[in-house]
């Protein structure tokens, strides 16, 4: 099996992941922060050592500043209900993931904050940050209180330069969040020099964690609304929850055996180093690319952009299709419009989206040649 889809999930797993993971279901599996017994002062020790690791690889102000989410989805939600208010108005981008575009379109269909959209310029030639920045300017209105962005798309290798979006947001007044999902793992994040507020970061993508876990990380004085309320361990006697980060966020249990298995996975990546990793997967699909852009029959979107994705179309052939065709052949990859309405319209891919092929760190240059050749059997099966 040849697997290319890492950026909807990473696989396979360090085997350190699940080693960490049932250590941690028949060693130390209490409940952190719910006793003062071995057991769950054991698993709260393992929580803190992942909360650690997050914050040192994100470069957070400190390691309170980070709570565990289910998934960046639920973060996402975390900090766009948590953040704006009654008659609040958010700029997002055109690259969003529905993760990012359907909570902001509930809201405002529920009156509660207003929207729009900046375009990215992805794909065209001329795109710059300052122009980008430019985009978002012509939006800000008085009531405007937040720009939130993906850092990387999930469709293509498009990524925005959230620096330069977060230093001209500050100079504006403005709040600035990142949805890290297609980027944390595979390019440098680091919160304090690029500005940003809240970081939302799956742990099971480039993070190489399991699924179930993910994190937001605040930025300094930035404190959110909650989204759930319940138990967390402290202020037991208050009908509120406490202003105490990261509990005030974690309602509830926390998923112990995904954060100790995170943990594990955060510490292979910094292990590896983010340089090396990016520069294996940038040239991995730099192959991809140069073999695909020589075959016949096959339309390439935004092929100028280094990173780990490669999107594409057999013309003539639904994009479900191909990755049907392909998986016949042992190849993975994901066809449809990967939950990115805005992104697919940008890029304007047609009716049924498009094929998308991700690599990760795992993937090796035959990969490549095996996807090629089973990519030209399929072209030549549906010609």
């Amino acid at each position: 099996m040849t697997y290319f889809d890492n950026a909807a999930t990473t696989f396979p797993k360090p085997l350190s992941v699940g080693d960490e993971m049932l250590r941690c279901v028949r060693i130390y599996g209490g409940n952190p922060g719910r006793g003062a017994h071995s057991v769950s002062l054991a698993a709260a020790k393992k929580v803190f050592e992942c909360r650690n690791e997050l914050a040192e690889l994100f470069g957070a102000a400190d390691t309170d500043r980070v709570f565990f989410v289910p998934n960046t989805t639920y973060g996402i939600n975390t900090v766009l209900k948590g953040l704006l208010r009654e008659g609040d108005h958010v700029i997002i981008s055109d690259m969003e993931h529905n993760a990012v575009w359907r909570p902001v379109c509930k809201m405002a269909r529920d009156g509660r904050i207003q929207y729009d959209v900046f375009k990215t310029l992805t794909g065209d030639a001329k795109q710059n940050p300052m122009r980008i920045c430019a985009n978002i300017a012509k939006l800000i209105r008085p009531n405007t209180r937040l720009v939130f962005c993906t850092h990387a798309s999930n469709i293509c290798s498009a990524t925005l330069p959230i620096r330069q979006i977060g230093e001209f947001c500050h100079r504006h007044g403005l709040l600035f969040a990142v949805d890290g999902a297609q980027s944390a793992g595979h390019e440098r994040i680091d919160m304090r020099d690029m500005n940003i507020d809240a970081l939302c970061v799956p742990g099971h993508k480039g993070l190489y964690g399991p699924q179930g876990s993910g994190a937001v990380i605040l930025g300094e004085g930035i404190t959110l609304d909650t989204l759930v309320e319940g138990g967390n361990g402290i202020d037991s006697l208050e009908a509120q929850m406490s202003l105490q980060a990261p509990e005030r966020y974690e309602a509830g249990t926390v998923a112990t055996p995904c954060i100790a298995g995170l943990c594990e996975g955060v510490k292979t990546v910094r292990r590896m180093g983010i340089e090396r990793i990016a520069g294996g997967e940038k040239a991995l699909c730099g192959r991809m690319r140069e073999m695909l852009g020589n075959m016949k029959n096959i339309e390439l979107y935004a092929p100028e952009y280094e990173g780990s994705i490669v999107l594409f179309n057999v013309r003539g052939v639904p994009s479900e299709r191909v990755a049907e065709l392909l998986d016949r052949q042992g190849i993975c990859v994901r066809g449809g419009y990967h939950c990115a309405a805005l992104a697919h319209r940008t890029l304007g891919t047609p009716d049924g989206g498009a094929v998308r092929a991700s690599v990760g760190m795992y993937n090796k240059m035959a990969d490549a040649e095996t996807f090629y050749r089973a990519l030209r059997a399929v072209t030549v099966a549906t010609s």
